[in-house]
Parts: C-alpha cells; sequence; structure tokens
C-alpha cells in the first residue's frame, strides 16, 4: 500500500463527519497534491494554468480506486511525466461522498472517474481502474 494511499485511508478513519479539510504538499518539482479537496480549494486546484490537473473523484468502500490511486500517484510524482503538451501534472483527490455536489455538477457518475483541467476547464476523463500505461497514454493526449 502506497503512503497516499495509507494516507487517505488513516485521514479518513479520524476524520469527523463532514468536517472539510485540506491538505497540501509539494515534491521537489513543485508538483503540488491536493487531498481531499472541498469545493472551494477544488476551484483554486484547478485553475492553475501552467500545468494539467488531474482531480481524481473517488470513495473509500470503493475497490477500484484503490488500485488506481497508487498508479496516479506513481504518475505524477515521476520527474520525467509530461503530458502530450509538455505540461507537468498536479493531482487533486475528491471523495464523492463528503463532496457529492461537486461530483454532480461534473455528472461523475462511476468511479473511479479521473478528469483532466486546465486554467479551470475540464480537457477530458477517464473511468475505471485503468493499468499505468493506459494513464500514460491518456496523458499523453492532453
Amino acid at each position: 500500500m502506497s503512503a497516499f494511499v495509507a494516507a487517505r485511508a488513516i485521514r479518513t478513519s479520524l476524520r469527523a463527519p463532514r468536517v472539510l479539510t485540506r491538505n497540501f504538499h509539494s515534491t521537489l518539482r513543485r508538483q503540488d497534491f491536493f487531498v481531499d479537496v472541498n469545493e472551494e480549494a477544488f476551484k483554486k486546484a484547478i485553475a492553475n494554468k501552467d500545468k494539467i490537473v488531474l482531480v481524481d473523484f473517488y470513495a473509500d468502500w470503493c475497490n477500484p480506486c484503490k488500485m488506481l490511486s497508487p498508479i496516479l500517484e506513481k504518475i505524477t510524482t515521476d520527474p520525467d511525466t509530461r503530458t502530450g503538451s509538455g505540461k507537468s501534472i498536479d493531482l487533486v483527490t475528491v471523495d464523492t461522498e463528503i463532496e457529492g455536489d461537486l461530483a454532480q455538477q461534473y455528472k461523475v457518475t462511476s468511479l473511479p472517474t479521473v478528469m483532466a483541467f486546465q486554467d479551470g476547464k475540464p480537457l477530458d476523463r477517464f473511468v475505471g481502474a485503468v493499468p499505468e500505461p493506459q494513464v500514460r497514454g491518456f496523458l499523453e493526449h492532453l
């Protein structure tokens, strides 16, 4: 289990119901991770003009989500990973059990759903736990 998935599991088990928090950290590349964001933090995160922002809509009970999270973490922390346009990538996670309105706003009907944003606008999405090469292929088309 990756540190990312373990931290999310611990946070979820310790979190009081409907408490909305924003956790933040960055890698040496100044790559940003926004974990379990609320709507306000989500809007700030996706407004980035210089990077592509991947948003992982998940739920703790979703086993495919647990399979995809380590793949997304690995890809977004890899310093060599770029999109097809050469931009670097940030990662945002949204717990749909807490932020259901946000999931509805972006028409998330299946989990996991990963959406790519740039400058606040959705570019593309994929649904389901896909293997790493397929996620990298998705990024190459952005």
